[in-house]
């Protein structure tokens, strides 16, 4: 047997044997990383507003509130069965183990940004309350659903 057939033939016994992981099941997993990533830029002019090292600005606010927005409603489906470990995920079990808490958490930040975005405040002291809710809800979600590495 040549050493070209038998490094095949070892590949493809390797490969047999590893666990499955899907295509989709890879790219769903990088899919709603990006998504929080994006979520995750978004929040860091709002928290910088907050904490007074960059000026209160209602547009760029209001971009980052959309931009949460957008996420809220796509989150959800990016978590089937079957995605739970991989792309070093810090999805934590909770998530699957809890469907319906999870669910309602996504739909609490949904909800608080749709709040914020309909209050469109327009400086810092009427934005800290609807963005302090916003924030609640991402920390609460983040404290039950994502393992933090």
């Amino acid at each position: 047997m040549s050493k070209t057939l038998s490094l095949l033939i070892f590949a493809s016994l390797i490969a047999a044997c590893s666990p499955p992981t899907t295509a989709a099941d890879t790219s769903t997993q990088e899919e709603r990383q990006e998504l929080m990533e994006g979520v995750g830029k978004a929040a860091k002019p709002l928290g910088a507003m907050l904490k007074g090292e960059q000026e209160y600005d209602l547009a760029t606010a209001s971009a980052s509130l959309t931009t949460f927005q957008d996420a809220a409603g796509k989150f959800a489906a990016l978590f089937p069965e079957g995605t739970e470990t991989g792309a070093e995920t810090e999805a934590a079990p909770a998530i699957w183990e809890d469907r319906a808490g999870f669910e309602a958490a996504l739909q609490d930040w949904s909800d608080a940004t749709a709040a914020a975005l309909s209050a469109a405040p327009a400086d810092l002291d009427s934005a800290k309350p609807v963005l302090g809710a916003v924030f609640k809800t991402c920390k609460g979600c983040h404290d039950t659903y994502r393992i933090d590495n």
